[in-house]
C-alpha cells in the first residue's frame, strides 16, 4: 500500500525542527468523519467524538523511537487535560499488527485508548506524514495544532486550545 510505504520513508527523514511547525493537515480544517477499530476490540466512531470537546490524536507505532520519546509528554498531557480533552492513539498498520500492539501496551501502557488504522484511513484523513504525528482538534472539530517528533510542546499546544494558563 502506497500510504504506509510513504509514511515509513518520510518518517525516516523527518527532522526535529518539524516538531514546532505545521505538518500534515491544514490548521483550521475539519477532518472527514471516520470510525476505527480499537486494538482491544470494538469500534470508535470519531465522528461522534469530534466537535464536542478538544480531541488529541497521536499517530504511533511500537517500533517508533520518536513515539517512545514522546510517551512521557503524552502521559503528562493526559494527566493534566484528560478530563477536558479526548485522547486517542492511532496505531498505524506498518510493520505491526493488533496483537503485537496489545502486547506492547501491556508492557508500556498508555492512559488513553489505542485505535487500529488497518487500511490507512486515519493516515489519509489526517494527512499523517510520519509516526509521532500529533493532531489536536478544538471543541468545534477544527485542526488547532499539528506536529511531529519528540520535541513537541504538547502541554503548551493543549493549553492554547483549552484556554488554560
Amino acid at each position: 500500500m502506497l500510504v504506509p510505504t510513504l509514511l515509513c520513508l518520510i518518517g525516516l527523514t523527518a527532522q526535529s525542527a518539524q516538531a514546532q511547525t505545521q505538518v500534515g493537515m491544514e490548521i483550521g480544517r475539519r477532518p472527514d468523519a471516520l470510525a476505527l477499530e480499537s486494538v482491544h476490540g470494538g469500534r470508535v466512531d470519531l465522528g461522534q467524538v469530534i466537535g464536542h470537546r478538544p480531541v488529541l490524536l497521536e499517530f504511533w507505532a511500537t517500533w517508533c523511537p520518536k513515539c517512545r520519546a514522546l510517551h512521557p509528554k503524552m502521559e503528562a498531557a493526559h494527566a493534566e487535560f484528560g478530563d477536558r480533552v479526548d485522547f486517542y492513539g492511532v496505531a498505524v498498520a506498518v510493520g505491526q499488527n493488533p496483537r503485537g500492539v496489545r502486547r506492547h501496551l501491556e508492557r508500556h501502557p498508555l492512559p488513553f485508548p489505542m485505535l487500529w488504522d488497518a487500511r490507512g484511513d486515519a493516515v489519509r484523513t489526517f494527512m499523517a506524514p510520519v509516526t509521532s504525528y500529533v493532531v489536536i482538534l478544538d471543541a468545534d472539530g477544527r485542526v488547532a495544532y499539528t506536529g511531529v517528533d519528540s520535541g513537541q510542546d504538547i502541554l503548551g499546544a493543549l493549553r492554547r486550545v483549552v484556554g488554560a494558563p
